[in-house]
């Protein structure tokens, strides 16, 4: 049964490389369905992989070849929690390591566009306990980029 409700992703041309690697790298994630353009359309021709539906960590996604037009912004983004620095490491390096880019504070973008917060789960727990161990930890990783568990821990313990 198809999803009451799915995240529709522009892309270029490359939806089912962008889904494929999403596959490849997060548990839970599926393509379930590519759909093949009808007829000629404005940024591609019939036969065109036009969309592909698949998950992300069972989040059903669509992703549309619609040309190159339209460009992602970090005011959409993938929160991804973490349970240990190889999980986040693991996450982030795949990110990266297929042409994304680093940013601040645990946030990277695909070699798409698509920003991703690979977020361990200890640092929203110790921002959300508050006080002076919050502060500490935010502190602390407004000079990171990928997440670093141990001084996040360390910053919360103070």
């Amino acid at each position: 049964m198809k999803p009451a409700n799915a995240i529709c992703l522009m892309f270029d041309k490359d939806a089912l490389e962008a889904a494929r690697f999403y596959v490849a790298t997060f548990p839970d994630s599926q393509v379930t369905a590519v759909h093949h353009a009808p007829g000629d359309y404005p940024n591609g021709r019939q036969g065109d992989v036009l969309l592909v539906e698949f998950t992300v960590m069972g989040i059903a996604c669509l992703g549309l070849n619609g040309g190159p037009q339209f460009k992602h912004s970090e005011a959409f983004s993938f929160q991804i929690a973490t349970d240990t620095q190889a999980e986040t490491d693991r996450y982030w390096n795949a990110i990266v390591g297929y042409g994304g880019t680093e940013s601040q504070c645990g946030w990277c973008r695909d070699r798409w566009g698509i920003s991703w917060q690979i977020t361990p789960r200890v640092l929203m727990d110790a921002i959300s306990a508050g006080g002076g161990g919050a502060k500490r930890v935010f502190e602390a990783m407004m000079h990171m980029k990928k997440i670093d568990v141990a001084a996040i821990e360390t910053a919360w313990r103070g």
